[in-house]
C-alpha cells in the first residue's frame, strides 16, 4: 500500500470517528461502511489501494486482530456470572453450536459445492462463530431486555474460541483425506496444536492475573500501562504456544478466560484499551475484506455458493438455536430474534485466511469463496436489520410486561463500546 492509499485509509478512519456517535443508532454499521470503503478504493473499483492478502503486513495485521479479539472476548466474560444467571447463552453454546455445525455440514454435502466430508465440516465450523459488532444496535440497545441482549453478547464472546479447535481438527482431517501418506504427521500436528495450547493458555493467564493484581495492589503499575500489558499477555500466550508446538490462537483464548476469571484488580483497562485498539483493527480488517477479498469473490459466485450462504444465515443457525431453547419458556418472537442475530464476520474471515493458508485441501478455494459471500451478505442483512428489529422487539417485550425475557441478569461488557456501570467498577 503506497502513501496515497495510506492517506486515504487514514482519512476514512478519521471521518468515521467524527460521525461515530451519529451512526450508532443508524442502519449503517462500521463493518458495512469499511467493507464498502475497501471495495471502492481497492482493485474492485478505483484501484487506489492495491491490497494483497498474501502480503506480510496484511497477514500480521489479521493475526494481531485475531489475538486481541480472542483474548479480550474471553477475558470480558465473567464465567461465574454466566453459570449463575445466564442459562440462555449456555444452551446456545453447548447445544445450539454443535447442531449449527451439523446442519452446516449437511447443507454443504447436499448442495453441489464439490466438497468432501471433512471439507464440508470445516466450512460449517468456520461459519459457526458469530460477530456482535455486525449487529451492535442489538447488543447495545437498552430497549432489548438485558437477558436477551447479554445472551447474544456472551455467545459472540465465547463461540469463536470454542469453534477454533473444531476448525483445526477438521482442517487436519481434510488434509489427511487428500494426503493419506502423511496421516501420522497430520494427526501428530493436530494433537499437539489442540493439546498443548490450553496448557500454555492457563499458565500464562493465571500467572499474569496474579502478577497484575500484585502490581496494582502495591501501586507499582500505572494506569497508562495497564492496557498495553493486557495486549502483551495475549501476544505472550500466542508466542509461547507456537514455540512449544501448540496453537497460538487457542492458547490466547484460554489465557483470556483464565486471566478474566482470576484477576481481582480493577479491569476497566481491559475493556477500554481493547475497545479502542480492537475497534480500529476490526475496521481495518473489514476494509481489507472489501478491498482484497470481495473483488476476487464477486466474479466466481455460483448459485450453490449463494444458496449455502443464505441457508447459513437462516435455517442452518435458526433451527439449531430454536432446538437449544426448547423448555426455556421464551416466546416465538424471542427465539426467532436470537436465531436471526447470529451475524458472521471477523472470526470467520480470519479463520478462513489462516487455516486455509496451511491446510492442503483441494476444496480450499470453494470454502474461502463461500465464507466471503456469507460474510458479505451478513454485513448487509444484519447491519440493515439490527436497529429497526431491535426497536420492534423492544416494543413487543414492553407490551408483554413481566416475562421470562425480562428476568433480571447481570450485565457484562460488550465488544461494541458499551459497558455497564457495574462492569466499570
Amino acid at each position: 500500500m503506497d502513501t496515497q492509499a495510506f492517506a486515504i485509509v487514514a482519512l476514512g478512519v478519521v471521518l468515521f470517528a467524527l460521525f461515530s456517535r451519529r451512526l450508532e443508532t443508524s442502519v449503517l454499521t462500521g463493518p458495512m461502511l469499511f467493507a464498502v470503503f475497501g471495495l471502492v478504493i481497492g482493485g474492485g473499483v478505483l484501484g487506489i489501494a492495491d491490497l494483497d492478502v498474501e502480503h506480510g503486513f496484511i497477514h500480521g495485521l489479521a493475526e494481531v486482530t485475531l489475538i486481541l479479539v480472542l483474548f479480550s472476548d474471553a477475558a470480558r466474560i465473567d464465567l461465574a456470572a454466566v453459570r449463575r444467571d445466564h442459562d440462555l447463552p449456555v444452551r446456545m453454546l453447548l447445544l445450539g453450536m454443535p447442531l449449527i455445525v451439523v446442519f452446516g455440514l449437511a447443507a454443504a454435502l447436499l448442495l453441489p459445492l464439490g466438497l468432501g466430508l471433512w471439507e464440508a465440516a470445516l466450512l460449517a465450523a468456520i461459519l459457526a462463530p458469530t460477530d456482535a459488532a455486525l449487529g451492535q444496535s442489538v447488543v447495545a440497545s437498552p430497549r432489548v431486555p438485558a437477558r436477551i441482549r447479554q445472551a447474544l453478547n456472551i455467545e459472540s464472546g465465547l463461540n469463536d474460541g470454542i469453534a477454533l479447535p473444531l476448525v483445526l481438527l477438521f482442517a487436519c482431517l481434510a488434509s489427511i483425506a487428500h494426503a493419506p501418506e502423511g496421516d501420522r504427521n497430520w494427526l501428530l500436528f493436530g494433537a499437539l496444536q489442540i493439546g498443548l495450547a490450553p496448557l500454555v493458555g492457563i499458565a500464562v493467564g493465571w500467572t499474569s492475573a496474579r502478577l497484575v493484581d500484585h502490581a496494582v495492589k502495591r501501586r507499582w503499575m500505572t494506569e497508562a500501562f495497564e492496557g498495553p500489558a493486557v495486549l502483551a499477555i495475549g501476544l505472550l500466550a500466542f508466542a509461547l504456544a507456537e514455540l512449544v508446538g501448540g496453537n497460538g490462537f487457542i492458547a490466547t483464548f484460554v489465557a483470556g478466560m483464565a486471566f478474566g476469571s482470576q484477576v481481582r484488580a480493577r479491569c476497566h483497562f481491559l475493556f477500554e484499551f481493547a475497545e479502542a485498539e480492537g475497534h480500529l483493527l476490526t475496521l481495518l480488517t473489514f476494509l481489507i475484506f472489501g478491498a482484497a477479498l470481495l473483488p476476487a469473490a464477486l466474479g466466481h459466485v455460483d448459485p450453490a455458493i449463494l444458496l449455502y450462504a443464505l441457508l447459513s444465515l437462516t435455517l442452518v443457525r435458526m433451527v439449531p438455536i430454536a432446538l437449544s431453547l426448547i423448555g426455556a419458556g421464551l416466546s416465538l418472537p424471542t427465539i426467532g430474534f436470537l436465531g436471526w442475530f447470529g451475524p458472521r464476520g471477523l472470526a470467520s474471515i480470519l479463520f478462513a485466511l489462516f487455516i486455509l493458508a496451511e491446510a492442503e485441501t483441494p476444496g480450499a478455494e470453494t470454502i474461502l469463496l463461500t465464507v466471503i459471500v456469507t460474510v458479505a451478505l451478513s454485513i448487509l442483512a444484519h447491519g440493515f436489520s439490527a436497529a429497526p428489529t431491535a426497536a420492534w422487539y423492544g416494543r413487543l417485550v414492553e407490551r408483554r410486561g413481566e416475562c421470562q425475557e425480562t428476568r433480571r441478569v447481570s450485565e457484562l461488557p460488550t465488544r461494541v463500546g458499551k459497558m455497564s456501570d457495574a462492569a466499570r467498577r
